[in-house]
C-alpha cells in the first residue's frame, strides 16, 4: 500500500523508523569501517613495530656479542689467566648468541603473523622475501661463524694472540657483512612500516569523508522522505482549511479533493459530506425563504425552542390590502390576475424586507408583516414600519404605470390603491397550526387593530393609518393627523387613529393648512359644533380638494344634523365589522 494511504500515526511511526534505520546504517558503517582501521592500527603497533624492533635488536646483540667475543679472548690471554672470569665471559658470549637468533626468530614470527592474517591487505611478497632474507642471514651467519668460533677458542686456551687476533678479525668481517644485511633488511622492513602506515592513515581518512557522506546522505534522504510525508499530511490540511474558508464565506460549491486515505482523508471526505449537506441546507432555505420570510426561518433555525414555547411580545404589525382588486379580477385571466398579484406583491415586500420587516403572509391580496424582537430592537419597530409604509405608498405611481404593461392592454379597468393599517401592541409569538402543518406568526388585539385600521382606510379614503400605540412610539419622526376616535369592535374604549403624512419636515404649505383646519373641524365636531366643524372641513378641502377624511365628516356632519347624537354621544365612530 503506498505510503499516502497509511493512517498518520502509521506516518510518523515510518518516518521515525525510516530515521532509525539510517541512524543504524549510518552508526554500523562507522563502526565497521573504524574497526577496519583498528585492525590496521593493531597489525602496525603489535606486527610491523615490533618486528622492526626485533631486527635492530639483533644489530645490537650482534655488535654485544662481538664484545663479548673480546672480553673473553682479552680474559684468557691475561697472565694469570682468570678463569672464572672467563667463564662468565663465554657465558655472555654465549647468551648474546643465542639472543641474535631469537630476535630474528621473532621478527620472522611477526612478519609470518602479517601474512597469513587475511584481514589486512599488506604486501605479502614482500614481507615473505623479508623473511626469507633473514633466516638466510641468520643461517649463514651461524656457518660461517661456528667454525672460527671453534677454531678461536683453541686459538686462546692455546694463547697463541697472533692467530687469536686474525681469527677475531675475520669474525668482524663476518659480523660487518651480517649487519650490513640485517641493515638493508630493516630498511625494506622499514618501507613497509611505513606503507601500512600509510594504509592505516588512508583508511582512516576514508572512514572519516565515507563516515561523512553516509550521514549527510542519510539526512538527505531522511529529510527527503519526512517532507514528502509531512507534506501529505499539511497539503490535505491546508485544504480543508481553505475550504473551511470557502464555507465560512458562504461558499458551497468547492469540494475538497481528497488525496489521502488517512485519517485526514477521512476528515476530508466527511467536510465534503458536510459541505454537501449545508448546500442542501442552504438550497432548503432559499426555497421556504420564498414561502417564509428567511428572517424566520433563520431564527427557528437558530432558537427553536421560541417557535416551540411561544412567547408574549410588543410588536408592531401591519396589514396592507390592495383596493379595487375584486373589480379588478373580474376582467382578468387567472394567469394575467396571478402575474399582477405576483409582481405586485414583489413590489411592496421589497420595502417591508429592506425596513427589515418580516412577512408574516399573503392572504389574497393582503399582506400581513410585522416588526418586533428578535428580529429588531423594540424601540425602532415603529418608525421602522411607518418607514416602509411611506416607501410602500411611493411605489403606487409607477405601479399603476406597469400594470397596464403587464397585461397587454391600455388601460387597468379599475384604479388600484393601497390602504395599510398599523398597530403597535403585546402580541402572541409562535407556532401555530396542527401536527401536520403549522405556521410560525403572531396573534393578539395589535392583530386585530392593525386588520381593522387597514379596512378603516376605505372609510376615510386614506392610504396609512396608525394606532394610538404606535404613534407614540414614533414621536415627531413623521408628520402625522389625527382623523378621529374608533371603538373596534373588542375593546370598549375608543382609540385615536392617525394618518401618516409623511416624514418629518416633508409637508407642503397646503398640506399643513389641511392639518390645521382638520384640527380644528374635528376638535369643534367632538365637541357638537357641527356648524363650525362643517366650515372648518370645507376650510381643509380648500387646501386640499378631494381630502378623504375631510369629506367623511363633513358627510357625517350632515347625518347628525338630521339625526343628533344622543346625550352620551362621545365623538367616535363605532365599527360593527371590518
Amino acid at each position: 500500500m503506498p505510503i499516502f494511504n497509511q493512517s498518520i500515526r502509521r506516518k510518523i511511526v515510518g518516518i521515525a523508523l525510516g530515521l532509525i534505520v539510517l541512524m543504524l546504517v549510518t552508526a554500523i558503517l562507522s563502526m565497521v569501517m573504524s574497526s577496519q582501521v583498528g585492525v590496521l592500527l593493531d597489525e602496525l603497533t603489535n606486527r610491523y613495530i615490533p618486528a622492526y624492533g626485533d631486527l635492530a635488536r639483533a644489530n645490537i646483540r650482534s655488535l654485544e656479542r662481538a664484545v663479548a667475543l673480546r672480553r673473553m679472548v682479552m680474559t684468557k690471554m691475561q697472565s694469570p689467566s682468570d678463569e672464572e672470569a672467563y667463564a662468565a665471559r663465554l657465558r655472555e658470549f654465549e647468551e648474546a648468541d643465542r639472543k641474535i637468533e631469537e630476535e630474528a626468530e621473532r621478527a620472522r614470527a611477526f612478519i609470518n603473523a602479517i601474512i597469513d592474517d587475511p584481514r589486512t591487505p599488506s604486501d605479502n611478497a614482500t614481507l615473505a622475501r623479508i623473511e626469507t632474507r633473514i633466516e638466510t642471514a641468520v643461517t649463514e651467519l651461524r656457518r660461517d661463524m661456528n667454525e672460527d668460533h671453534a677454531k678461536l677458542l683453541k686459538q686462546v686456551d692455546a694463547k697463541q694472540a697472533a692467530e687469536a687476533r686474525s681469527t677475531l678479525e675475520h669474525l668482524d668481517a663476518i659480523r660487518d657483512q651480517f649487519n650490513q644485511k640485517i641493515d638493508v633488511i630493516r630498511a625494506d622492513m622499514l618501507k613497509q612500516v611505513y606503507a601500512s602506515t600509510s594504509q592505516v592513515i588512508r583508511h582512516q581518512h576514508q572512514a572519516i569523508i565515507i563516515s561523512g557522506v553516509v550521514t549527510v546522505l542519510a539526512a538527505v534522504v531522511g529529510f527527503t522522505f519526512a517532507l514528502l510525508v509531512s507534506s501529505g499530511i499539511t497539503r490535505p490540511v491546508r485544504l480543508l482549511l481553505a475550504g473551511t474558508r470557502e464555507v465560512e464565506a458562504g461558499r458551497f460549491d468547492k469540494p475538497i479533493t481528497v488525496s489521502t486515505q488517512d485519517e485526514i482523508g477521512e476528515l476530508a471526505s466527511a467536510f465534503n459530506r458536510m459541505v454537501e449537506q449545508l448546500r442542501q441546507n442552504e438550497r432548503i432555505r432559499e426555497t421556504f425563504g420564498r414561502y417564509i420570510d428567511p428572517k424566520v426561518v433563520q431564527g427557528l433555525i437558530d432558537r427553536p425552542e421560541v417557535a416551540i414555547d411561544g412567547q408574549r411580545r410588543v410588536m408592531t404589525i401591519m396589514f396592507c390590502d390592495m383596493s379595487g382588486f375584486t373589480s379588478m379580477s373580474e376582467g382578468m385571466t387567472p394567469r394575467g390576475l396571478v402575474k399582477v398579484m405576483n409582481h405586485y406583491f414583489t413590489v411592496m415586500s421589497g420595502p417591508i424586507r429592506n425596513n427589515r420587516g418580516v412577512i408574516d403572509k399573503y392572504i389574497g391580496d393582503a399582506i400581513m408583516s410585522y416588526w418586533g424582537p428578535p428580529f429588531i430592537e423594540e424601540a425602532e419597530q415603529a418608525e421602522l414600519a411607518c418607514l416602509a409604509a411611506i416607501d410602500m405608498a411611493d411605489q403606487v405611481p409607477e405601479l399603476q404605470k406597469q400594470l397596464p404593461d403587464l397585461l397587454g392592454i391600455r388601460a387597468m379597468p379599475a384604479p388600484c390603491d393601497l390602504r395599510i393599517g398599523i398597530a403597535t401592541g403585546e402580541v402572541l409569538t409562535g407556532s401555530i397550526g396542527s401536527d401536520l402543518m403549522m405556521s410560525f406568526t403572531v396573534m393578539g388585539d395589535a392583530v386585530n387593530l392593525a386588520s381593522r385600521l387597514e379596512a378603516v382606510n376605505k372609510a376615510y379614503g386614506t392610504r396609512i393609518l396608525i394606532a394610538q400605540a404606535t404613534a407614540d412610539a414614533i414621536g415627531p419622526r413623521f408628520e402625522l393627523r389625527e382623523i378621529d376616535r374608533l371603538a373596534v369592535v373588542g375593546q370598549s374604549v375608543p382609540q385615536p387613529v392617525f394618518e401618516v403624512l409623511g416624514r418629518a419636515g416633508a409637508l407642503t404649505v397646503a398640506q399643513e393648512t389641511l392639518r390645521k383646519h382638520y384640527a380644528e373641524g374635528l376638535a369643534a365636531y367632538r365637541a357638537r359644533s357641527f356648524g363650525a366643524a362643517g366650515a372648518a372641513f370645507n376650510a381643509a378641502l380648500e387646501s386640499v380638494p378631494g381630502d378623504g377624511p375631510s369629506r367623511t365628516m363633513l358627510a357625517r356632519i350632515a347625518q347628525l344634523e338630521v339625526n343628533p347624537p344622543a346625550a352620551d354621544w362621545d365623538g367616535a365612530w363605532r365599527m360593527d365589522s371590518k
